[in-house]
Order: C-alpha cells, then sequence, then structure tokens
C-alpha cells in the first residue's frame, strides 16, 4: 500500500470516529492555512533549510550550523502548545 493510499484509509476511518462539527473545525483551519500563503514559504523536499536557533530543553541556544556540523540533522515540527 502506497503512502497515499494508506493516508486516505486514514481519513476514511477519521471520518467515521471525528463528529461533523469537529471535521467542519479541522476543514476551516486547514483551508485557513492554505489561504494564508504559508505553503508559498515551506521549504521543497531535498531543499537546504535556511539557518536557525532555537532554545533547548535547558534554554540554551542551539544552531541548525552546530548541528549539521555532526552529521545529518532530522527537524519534527509541531502545532500545538503544552
Amino acid at each position: 500500500m502506497s503512502l497515499e493510499e494508506k493516508l486516505a484509509a486514514t481519513r476514511a476511518a477519521s471520518a467515521t470516529r471525528i463528529p461533523p462539527e469537529s471535521q467542519a473545525i479541522m476543514h476551516r483551519a486547514t483551508e485557513d492555512l492554505r489561504r494564508s500563503g504559508i505553503l508559498d514559504r515551506i521549504v521543497p523536499v531535498g531543499g537546504r533549510m535556511p539557518a536557525f536557533e532555537l532554545s533547548n530543553h535547558d534554554g540554551r541556544r542551539v544552531s541548525s550550523e552546530d548541528l549539521l556540523a555532526g552529521g545529518p540533522l532530522v527537524l519534527s515540527f509541531f502545532r500545538g502548545s503544552w
């Protein structure tokens, strides 16, 4: 099964579990993101990320360039709050 097929199956299964009101909110949020122009600013697959710095769990600044000096870097983004 391809990734697209797996994603389609996941969407279909979610549609049966998620209440219609919640689905409407999710669809609106997705459309809002699309209309925001965010897709025009993403780094394409295989593209190179601009250099950046973020705070780690101790509040210390860590640069992507320093991390890349040690080898490949994998980033995972989560949208939300804890």
